[in-house]
């Protein structure tokens, strides 16, 4: 049984963390087969947006402390394919959480459960998130003299309020799925998240693909850059978005008052 499950259905890829007994903490194959599956949505055309959630009752309650960290600093040997490849390509757990690897498409995050130390770094990865009411969110990495290595020092200050981050940051609390609502860090909160995020991820694959990269790219590379460069930015990413076919298309099929026919091109 595959710890995580990757499928792909029309232009919507669903990843699924499946190691429910272990509250899907990520071990070295866990964060093997998450870097994969960011790849592949990355890598194949026909995929349009990313869905990521888990089974059981967490969300992921992070990194593996009695498996992955260990692995990481020393403590133990590799005993295995996944430990190996976590050896050879130490990048490959930054990836898996999304921190150093950019999937250039859109992924939604449908929060079934807890969403904690590594788990919450993921969510801070994703564009869109999901989240069930009992969901609870926090970095606890400090409460074991470890770092939240995972971008959460640099991401939870532009995702949160200052004050509020710098709590959750050094006292490793939590907070609730309401209140990561009100704070702006969840769009909904919802009994099946899944569902809601599958119809988010259908309105944006229904979308010219390649406005839909381009915006989320610009978005992202102008996030904190003063507004003449964040400008300048954004000229230089939208401009390869009118002379493409797609953009050909849409207003087209908006005049012949159908619906468009987006090829990606």
């Amino acid at each position: 049984m595959a710890l995580v499950n990757y499928e792909v259905n029309g232009h919507i890829a669903i990843v699924t963390l499946n190691r429910a007994e272990a509250r899907n903490a990520v071990n070295p194959e866990v964060a093997v087969r998450l870097a994969d599956a960011w790849t592949a949505i990355r890598d194949t055309s026909e995929v349009r947006v990313g869905i990521l959630t888990g089974t059981g009752s967490a969300f992921c309650a992070g990194a593996d402390l009695g498996q992955l960290i260990p692995l990481i600093s020393g403590a133990r040997k590799p005993q295995n394919e996944w430990d190996e490849r976590v050896m050879q390509d130490r990048a490959l757990i930054g990836r898996a959480l999304l921190r150093d690897f950019d999937t250039e498409k859109p992924i939604i995050a449908a929060i079934n459960g807890h969403a904690i130390a590594g788990g919450m770094e993921i969510v801070q990865g994703t564009d869109i998130r999901v989240a069930v009411p009992a969901a609870k969110f926090g970095v606890q990495e400090v409460k074991w003299a470890l770092f939240p290595a995972g971008g959460s020092s640099v991401r939870l200050l532009v995702q949160l309020p200052y004050a509020k981050a710098m709590e959750l940051l050094l006292t490793g609390d939590l907070i609730t799925a309401d209140e990561a609502l009100q704070l702006g860090f969840l769009n909904y909160v919802v009994a099946d998240p899944l569902a809601k995020a599958l119809e988010i991820a259908h309105k944006i694959a229904a979308n010219g693909p390649l406005a839909v990269k381009a915006i989320r790219r610009s978005a992202r590379a102008c996030l904190g850059k003063p507004e003449q460069e964040a400008l300048a930015i954004e000229r230089e990413i939208s401009g390869p978005v009118f002379v493409t076919e797609d953009a050909i298309e849409g207003p087209r099929a908006f005049m012949e008052k159908r619906s468009p026919v987006y090829r990606g091109c």
